[in-house]
């Protein structure tokens, strides 16, 4: 079965997959397929940002935990870390063991680091401000759906919200993750 462009064979040309292709070339699949974990072979280039001493471009094994890769990067204090950009995951401290692999938190290398010092509705409100932005406008529930969760999280913000708006968020959010 081929899963490419057009269920064919596809080239994915960035840097991360020519130099995995590169050591597949010379160390054969067997050696690559050590790599990693058992659904989830090679290694991810992370790019690490926000609350820590040393942020920059980290490569692991997939498998690695999300608290090697805080404790690697001199993150101290961490409330949360957002996993593949703002449209990941976000996870909490009590989650900081959870593998970066396909079976557990998949990610496309971003990683984002927030301390202690951060207001994590803050950082949900800016996110919610970027898509409601950047929305390209085609599909009615994104297009809608983010300026909603956009203005309901405002009220919010404003002391001006309820339990309904709150439930309403959630139906929102249910519908935007559903697309």
């Amino acid at each position: 079965v081929t899963h490419g462009y057009r269920q064919q064979p596809t080239v994915v040309n960035n840097v991360e997959t020519f130099c995995a292709a590169a050591l597949i070339a010379i160390h054969g699949g067997v050696w690559y397929r050590a790599i990693g974990t058992a659904r989830s072979a090679g290694t991810k280039v992370l790019s690490v940002s926000g609350d820590c001493a040393r942020p920059g471009i980290y490569e692991y094994p997939f498998g690695v935990t999300v608290r090697q890769v805080l404790a690697d990067c001199g993150a101290e204090r961490t409330q949360a870390v957002q996993v593949s950009g703002p449209s990941g995951i976000c996870v909490g401290a009590a989650e900081f063991d959870r593998q970066l692999a396909f079976e557990d938190l998949p990610t496309a290398g971003a990683f984002m680091v927030f301390d202690e010092s951060r207001d994590m509705f803050e950082v949900a409100r800016n996110f919610a401000h970027f898509f409601a932005h950047e929305s390209c406008g085609f599909c009615t529930p994104c297009r809608v759906g983010t300026t909603l969760l956009k203005n309901t999280m405002d009220k919010l913000a404003a002391g001006k919200g309820s339990a309904y708006d709150m439930n309403e968020m959630k139906h929102i959010m249910h519908i935007l993750r559903g697309m």
